[in-house]
Order: C-alpha cells, then sequence, then structure tokens
C-alpha cells in the first residue's frame, strides 16, 4: 500500500509514518525537510502551500492528512495525482464549549472559546474536505498522547516529579481529561480502511475520562515518584501554571468502540510516554510553568 502523509516530522504525523513504515507499506511523506527524516520514509520535499506539479504524477492508495486550514486541503486536493482514500485528522476543538456533552459527531459545529481560531480553521477544513470528497473520513480526537509529543503536558508533570516538586493543581483537581494514545489513533485509521464504515466522521477517543488529579498521580508514579500537592483557588487563568485550559469536556465515542472496542489502558499509555521522553527531551517544545509557580504561588 502507497500512502501520503503530510508533514511526518512532528508527534501525530510523524508517529503515523513510523507505525505504516512498520507495518511494511510505502510512505510518502510530504514536507520541506527543515527536521530530521523519520528511517524507512520517502520524502516528497515540498511545501504544501506552493506544491506545483509535484505530486501529479503519484497514484496513493491513501492520504493521511492533518491540515489545519480548508485552503491547506484545497491546495492539496488540487495538486494530488490519483488516490483511493482520504483520512483527515480534525480535532474536539471543531465543537462549542456550550452545547450539551458528551459532544457527538452530528452536534452543531462552532466556534469554541477556548479554541477560537483554531476550532475555527479545523471546521473549514473539514467543510473543503466533504465538499470536495464526501467518501473522505475525519477524525476528531480529544487530547492526543503518547511517544513523540512534543507538547508539554505528560512531560511537564514528569519534569515536575523528577525534580521533587510538590505539583500546584487547579482546585480541588476533580476536571475531567479524555485522552486518546496516538497508537490507539492509527489503529482505528487501519479498521477503517479495513471495513470502510459507511459513516465517515467519528469523534475517537477513550471512553473513560480522567481527573487531572489521577492523571498527575499517574505521571508521579511512573517516574517513581508520589505528588505532593498544592491546591490552587486564586483566581488567575490556569494555563499560566497548569497544562491544560479550565474547559471539561467529553466527547461520544461510542461509534467508534463499536469497529474497535479495546484502547490502551492509559497507566501503559503514560509509561511508554515516559520512556520516550526520558531520551527526547530535547524534542519537547516546554513551557515557562514553572517559572511562573515559583515567582506567583510559592
Amino acid at each position: 500500500m502507497q500512502i501520503l502523509i503530510t508533514g511526518g516530522t512532528v508527534f501525530v504525523s510523524r508517529y503515523i509514518a513510523e507505525y505504516y513504515v512498520k507495518a511494511g507499506y510505502d510512505v510518502y511523506v510530504l514536507n520541506r525537510n527543515s527536521r530530521e527524516q523519520s528511517k524507512g520514509v520517502k520524502l516528497i520535499q515540498a511545501d504544501r502551500h506552493n506544491l506545483g506539479e509535484i505530486l501529479r504524477n503519484y497514484s496513493f492508495d491513501v492520504v493521511i492528512d492533518t491540515a489545519y486550514t480548508a485552503n491547506d486541503v484545497d491546495l492539496l486536493l488540487n495538486a494530488l495525482g490519483s488516490y483511493k482514500d482520504y483520512i483527515l485528522i480534525s480535532s474536539s476543538a471543531v465543537y462549542p464549549e456550550y452545547a450539551p456533552q458528551p459532544f457527538q459527531e452530528d452536534t452543531q459545529l462552532d466556534v469554541n472559546k477556548y479554541w477560537d481560531q483554531y476550532g475555527m480553521d479545523k471546521i473549514a477544513a473539514e467543510a473543503a474536505l466533504q465538499n470536495r470528497n464526501p467518501n473522505a473520513y475525519i477524525l476528531r480526537p480529544p487530547y492526543l498522547y503518547g511517544r513523540m509529543n512534543n507538547v508539554y503536558r505528560e512531560a511537564f508533570v514528569f519534569d515536575c516529579a523528577l525534580t521533587n516538586r510538590k505539583f500546584y493543581l487547579p482546585g480541588k483537581g476533580d476536571m475531567k481529561l479524555q485522552f486518546f494514545h496516538i497508537h490507539d489513533l492509527c489503529r482505528f485509521m487501519d479498521i477503517i480502511l479495513e471495513k470502510r464504515p459507511g459513516r465517515h466522521i467519528f469523534n475517537v477517543g477513550n471512553k473513560d475520562t480522567v481527573s487531572i488529579r489521577r492523571w498527575v498521580e499517574l505521571c508521579y508514579n511512573i517516574a517513581g515518584k508520589q505528588a505532593e500537592f498544592v491546591n490552587v483557588y486564586a483566581d488567575i487563568e490556569q494555563r499560566n501554571y497548569f497544562c491544560f485550559y479550565n474547559y471539561e469536556y467529553c466527547l461520544d465515542v461510542s461509534k467508534q468502540y463499536e469497529l474497535m472496542p479495546e484502547v490502551k489502558p492509559m497507566y501503559e499509555g503514560l509509561k511508554e510516554a515516559y520512556a520516550w521522553y526520558t531520551d527526547h527531551e530535547g524534542s519537547v517544545n516546554k513551557k515557562k510553568y514553572m517559572d511562573y509557580i515559583d515567582r506567583n504561588l510559592m
């Protein structure tokens, strides 16, 4: 199978590329070659906003796209030669925070005040794809985690644990988060390509949410430490000292579970993330949460 993956050098697209290389497929990655490439991929070096004829003579079995905007989608579709299937990795940011939860695939899409333009751009990207290819598949994950995650989330908690810091927890720590392991995302794409379901839009994620307190405890435990908490009740922006917005939401992932009833347990997924992070600390885009805590909360 010939697969085209847009990007292929950072977290989601990189993991997907390496997953399919390991599966024995011909994996092409489309990027500007400004970062190290994964072993085994076939590079198509180009800016996706200036593709010209570079893709015209290729024939792909599947295109896996992480497009952020409608323009991203349109330019790629205009440039492609032949392809059979198209999968867009969208986002749960397309659902407005005020809509009834859990969000279902047919929930009315609108601006989300926490994700703002990012969410609106993903809505437009989905619409552009559906307009051009109604048979394409669209996946809407919550927070993705696992190996290669360059976003400072679980890595932030690992750092706090490894430096023996107390953890400054928003409120009582009962805010719930929903995750999906990057390996499960790839497994679900395999199932889609094999079973070709009639439904073309799927929420994807673990059906069970986890409190931020429990999530932090798991991260500390994996790092060999026990979390000691300082509860923060001050009226300050949570993202100044914590790695998630003060926003609790849940996706209805029942349609995913009908096709894929098993997902990776959170503890196992975080263990994999920790093992990767200890060897790739420099690959994570770190935020200055600790600096803010030291200056304002201690």
